[in-house]
């Protein structure tokens, strides 16, 4: 009984999170109301609040689904690249479009890149940011970094630099042209991280700061 009691709680949490989901990105936050959510998945006040305090922290559970999807994105796309023999600059590259692809959708850029910070709060939403993409994207600097592939310097700082400018990138994308707009932000970050590589390869210097 006990089993069936937690297979039902966990179909009624991820119904709320679809539902959320879904209504986050048409209506947005504000608007999509929590009537509006319980009707969609099918449940109850006390469904609700039996897995979320509120709708604030039910929408912070979509961002972490979001995240999620975003880590397996970006996980996908470094293993193909490592699989074709690419070196770390270019698996490093490939994880950055494989990113702003993700981005690039209105459901996801919607609810994480715009409302996220203000429905969650910035510290919240930060440390999502960190424990996904964040973390992937200094691995990737670092890995080269090691092989001479970027400039010796720290690698946290070029991680925060990289990851505002994308995040910006994605916020300031404007429908219905935004895979376009984030097409032209892949570009431009090749064409900076390929003047770093040139500087790393003319001037090489010893390993980085972790």
């Amino acid at each position: 009984m006990s089993g069936m009691r937690a297979t039902r709680a966990s179909q009624t949490r991820a119904r709320l999170i679809a539902a959320g989901r879904a209504l986050f990105a048409e209506q947005g936050f504000a608007a999509a109301s929590t009537e509006q959510i319980l009707v969609q998945a099918g449940t109850t006040r006390g469904g609700l609040y039996h897995h979320f305090t509120d709708k604030a922290d039910l929408f912070a559970a979509v961002c972490e689904e979001l995240h999620a999807e975003a880590d397996l994105a970006i996980t996908a796309a470094v293993a193909a690249a490592a699989g074709r023999g690419a070196d770390a600059f270019a698996t490093l590259a490939a994880g950055c479009d494989a990113w702003l692809d993700h981005m690039s959708t209105h459901e996801v850029r919607r609810i994480l890149v715009i409302e996220a910070p203000t429905v969650v709060g910035w510290e919240r939403w930060n440390a999502q940011d960190h424990r996904h993409g964040f973390d992937q994207l200094r691995a990737g600097i670092r890995a080269a970094q090691i092989e001479g592939r970027l400039p010796a310097i720290p690698t946290d700082d070029l991680a925060i630099l990289l990851n505002g400018a994308m995040n910006y990138a994605v916020m300031m994308a404007r429908e219905p042209d935004t895979a376009a707009q984030l097409t032209r932000t892949k570009v431009a970050l090749h064409a900076v991280l390929a003047a770093l590589r040139t500087q790393a390869e003319s001037t090489p210097l010893p390993a980085p700061p972790s």
